[in-house]
């Protein structure tokens, strides 16, 4: 189970403000293609899953890494979002490969891809992969130190780009979302950027067509 505090921010000029404030914690930044499997009639999506390949570097044609990871069953609430996830590491390679002809992710030799066939029946000759689209993501990575009391975290801010808009967050993954979530406010409170509590993740925009709150 990923559990993660979610807080979205307004505009860019919220997110400039955010970034300028953390610079000081800044330790890396990740150029992000996030692409969606699926088969034709979208079984996954009806079962609120989603299959996804991530690409990591800014040149398409040469990812410095990929990976592959599956999400079902999200829930969102008061900006605390848990889903389950399993992820696995893929050749650059062959998530080109994939991207190119999606059919062929369902012969990847992957545990994920023959939970994704057992489950949901997706993968094979009846129900090949097709690819949804995606979107593209820049995530810039600042760790916060221990507070003391054992608390230290890792943010990542997030500026994804739609066909259909922009979308700016700020995410952190703990294991004790109540203490995290407060932190962070106060954080967001002493930078003077305006936020609210995230209701709906990144691929429900992608599928909506639309920027959600």
């Amino acid at each position: 189970m990923e559990v993660e505090i979610k807080l979205r921010l307004p505009d860019a000029a919220a997110h400039r403000r955010l970034s300028s404030y953390l610079a000081p914690r800044l330790r890396r930044t990740h150029a992000q293609r996030n692409l969606f499997f699926d088969a034709a009639a979208r079984p996954l999506a009806a079962a609120t899953a989603a299959l996804r390949v991530r690409l990591y570097g800014p040149d398409d044609r040469a990812p410095s890494r990929a990976v592959l990871a599956l999400k079902r069953r999200p829930r969102i609430d008061a900006g605390v979002s848990r889903v389950e996830e399993v992820e696995e590491p893929l050749d650059p390679a062959l998530a080109l490969a994939c991207a190119a002809d999606p059919a062929r992710l369902g012969g990847v030799d992957s545990p994920i891809i023959r939970l994704v066939a057992g489950e949901y029946g997706v993968g094979g000759d009846a129900a090949p992969f097709v690819c949804l689209g995606g979107f593209r993501n820049t995530r810039a990575v600042y760790e916060l130190e221990d507070d003391g009391q054992g608390l230290g975290l890792v943010l990542e801010l997030d500026e994804t780009r739609f066909d259909f808009g922009t979308n700016y967050e700020l995410e952190c993954e703990t294991a004790e979302p109540d203490r995290a979530k407060e932190v962070l406010e106060k954080l967001l409170t002493v930078a003077g950027v305006p936020y609210e509590y995230s209701r709906s993740n990144k691929f429900a925009c992608f599928m909506a067509g639309k920027l959600l709150p």
